[in-house]
């Protein structure tokens, strides 16, 4: 099945006074070039020689290799962008999952800034996650789309990839963390909290 973009250009007026349209077109294009890629891997496979599956200089395994990397560059980039336009203030349901998973909600918010100055300069993602395993929320520096802990689903995500905020922010990597709070939207993080505690409940019974 193909995989087709989302449209979030709803974010143009959303993000005023956080991201321009330049900035914001600019990544819409690039996640875009995700999902095709995504696209071409995946038909590609249907024709690969799966017999040489067992050499890694193959074609199957080639192209096996690359399709994490344009799987999670789709995902990762459709998260951030689903988790923005929002007016930046958690809501006490947000506040006290977080609080109970960190000890404070502020204790939560200073460790994810701190990832997110870590990855300043660079490339990467900063994600809290739910973890399936732990059943616990964490947070999570991940360095490119390939590496990302095991049993977790993203429950907000943030783009430290300089294209995410290179036109607008020049190299002010603190000034792109305090837009990107103050611009999350959180019902889109509760909605997936949610999400993910049902599932795990149900992974239990």
């Amino acid at each position: 099945m193909a995989h087709e973009p989302k449209d979030f250009r709803r974010l143009i007026s959303e993000c005023q006074g956080f991201l321009s349209e330049k900035q914001l077109q600019a990544h819409f294009t690039l996640y875009q070039g995700y999902v095709k890629k995504l696209n071409e891997i995946e038909s590609s496979l249907q024709q690969a020689d799966r017999e040489k599956a067992n050499y890694s200089y193959s074609e199957y395994s080639e192209l096996r290799r690359r399709e994490p990397v344009a799987y999670n560059g789709t995902v990762l980039h459709e998260l951030y962008f689903e988790n923005l336009g929002g007016n930046g203030q958690a809501g006490n349901d947000e506040r006290q999952a977080i609080a109970q998973a960190f000890g404070t909600f502020e204790a939560w918010e200073t460790e994810f800034r701190r990832i997110g100055a870590g990855l300043g300069g660079g490339s990467g993602w900063v994600v809290l996650g739910f973890n399936l395993h732990t059943r616990q929320l964490e947070n999570y520096w991940m360095a490119d789309h390939a590496h990302g802990p095991a049993a977790t689903l993203p429950i907000l995500v943030m783009d430290m990839y300089e294209h995410s905020y290179q036109m607008d922010f020049g190299a002010a990597t603190a000034k792109y963390v305090d837009a990107f709070f103050q611009n999350i939207r959180w019902e889109a993080v509760l909605a997936r909290l949610e999400r993910a505690k049902k599932l795990a409940t149900g992974l239990q019974s």
